[in-house]
């Protein structure tokens, strides 16, 4: 048989290695996927805590119980190392490290460089490698492709085979997990796509496959980017209504009465997580080196960011109208997840708007149950989440919902506070009538 045939078969058999390289919201639900459906997972992270935690058993991403991790390791299904000569028992290696972008807005691909680096040294015949990190279009063909060739004879396609398949974790979902949300998957050539396929259809319910590597990395940019412009959409027509004097909650409610032709984005203080503030941004990087302008992404990213500075100048304006200065006032941030009911703090706008609000002088604190303390690695500053919220409400002079998790009881919040203003409509149709709350 060739070695394409002979992997197939270790892949259907499950008799394949699997390697999963980074360990963090990705990688761990990942790794579980493949050990639950019968493959032998091992995990390498350089994140010792991270490892020592799975060998004991124990999950520290809230999308995967502990129960599950306990059990597939009891099994012999899944364990973790931070030693990457490992690799050159895998047969199959998964990449799932992060791309975040630099502070001068250009893609930081130190991760994927590194760990591409360590497998470089372990490429052996029979490995098919998998790319998960989103990140801009040509980057497995351009980066991946020549770094994993260096110093073997092994053919492309042949010997060995390379493709991408974009990640879509949702953080906090139930109904779409990593099991059932379909996966895009191209190869970098039509033999890589077929020994790919194969070996994510052993876990994954649904593989839609596309004609190239490039076609996958497009894709998972559209998908953010499409989320990223229609958020910055509302996030101007707030602002247009609130110049107009219409609510613009009611608007969007209007609109999405109609059953064809609309899908209801919500506006908010700006646009957090690991996807939809970065992605797109790689698009338009990339572009940039083929003398185009992505406008519509330029324009709807500088709406969103702004949207923190919006808010506090809204706050602003509202306390001046009650005969109270922001400067020297208490104020209570509810929420710093950058989406409800989550532990993630990545690229959310609380931490902006916590950041501005101190700027102007405010005494700010915050309350999180998911999140007991953060650190701004940035602007260098540090915060724990207050003990009580409903005494820290009732004491502040501002209430600031920033994050509307489920567990809030908005209600009784709106009763102890002297003022509430809502980012986010939490409080529904209680807080369109009181006096004490203004909406964005």
């Amino acid at each position: 048989m060739t070695t394409k045939e002979t992997l197939i078969q270790k892949l259907k058999n499950k008799d394949a290695k699997i390697a999963i390289l980074g360990l963090g919201y990705v990688g761990l639900p990942l790794a579980v996927v493949f050990g639950e459906a019968g493959f032998h997972v091992t995990g390498v992270d350089p994140d010792k805590r991270k490892v020592d935690s799975l060998k004991k058993g124990e999950s520290y991403i809230p999308d995967v119980t502990t129960d599950v991790v306990a059990k597939l390791v009891k099994e012999g299904k899944l364990t973790a190392t931070t030693d990457f000569s490992i690799l050159k028992e895998m047969d199959a290696v998964s990449i799932c490290v992060p791309t975040p972008l630099r502070q001068t807005g250009d893609p930081d691909m130190s991760f994927i460089i590194s760990a591409t680096e360590e497998l470089a040294k372990y490429m052996h015949e029979g490995m098919v490698v998998v790319l998960e990190s989103t990140t801009y279009p040509g980057t497995t063909r351009e980066l991946l492709l020549p770094k994993l060739s260096e110093g073997n004879d092994l053919k492309i396609g042949v010997d060995w085979f390379l493709a991408f398949s974009p990640e879509r974790v949702d953080p906090g979902r139930e109904d779409w997990t990593t099991i059932n949300t379909p996966k895009v998957l191209g190869g970098i050539t039509a033999a890589c796509g077929d020994v790919a396929t194969v070996w994510y259809e052993g876990a994954i319910k649904t593989v839609h496959y596309v004609s190239t590597a490039e076609a996958a990395e497009m894709s998972k940019l559209l998908e953010n980017t499409f989320r990223m412009i229609n958020i910055g959409l509302v996030n101007e027509l707030a602002i247009m209504c609130q110049r107009l004097g219409v609510d613009v909650w009611e608007v969007i409610d209007a609109a999405a009465s109609k059953p064809f032709g609309f899908m209801k984005f919500t506006p908010g203080p700006g646009l957090g997580g690991h996807c939809i503030p970065i992605d797109p941004l790689y698009l338009s990087w990339k572009m940039k080196s083929f003398h185009y302008n992505a406008r519509f992404i330029e324009l709807a990213s500088e709406i969103n960011t702004n949207m923190p500075r919006y808010v506090v100048s809204r706050i602003l304006e509202a306390m001046n109208d009650r005969g109270k200065h922001l400067k020297g006032s208490k104020v209570l941030v509810l929420g710093v997840a950058y989406k409800p009911d989550i532990n993630d703090v990545r690229e959310s706008p609380a931490l902006d708007v916590i950041g501005l609000l101190k700027k102007k002088g405010a005494l700010v604190e915050y309350h999180d149950p998911y999140i007991p303390h953060f650190h701004h690695e940035r602007d260098g500053w540090k915060m724990e989440s207050v003990p009580d919220m409903m005494k820290s409400a009732k004491d502040a002079d501002a209430v600031i919902i920033v994050t509307n998790h489920k567990g809030y009881d908005y209600k009784a919040l709106i009763e102890v506070s002297k003022f509430v203003f809502d980012t986010r409509n939490a409080t529904g149709a209680y807080g369109k009538e009181h006096e004490k709350v203004e909406r964005l």
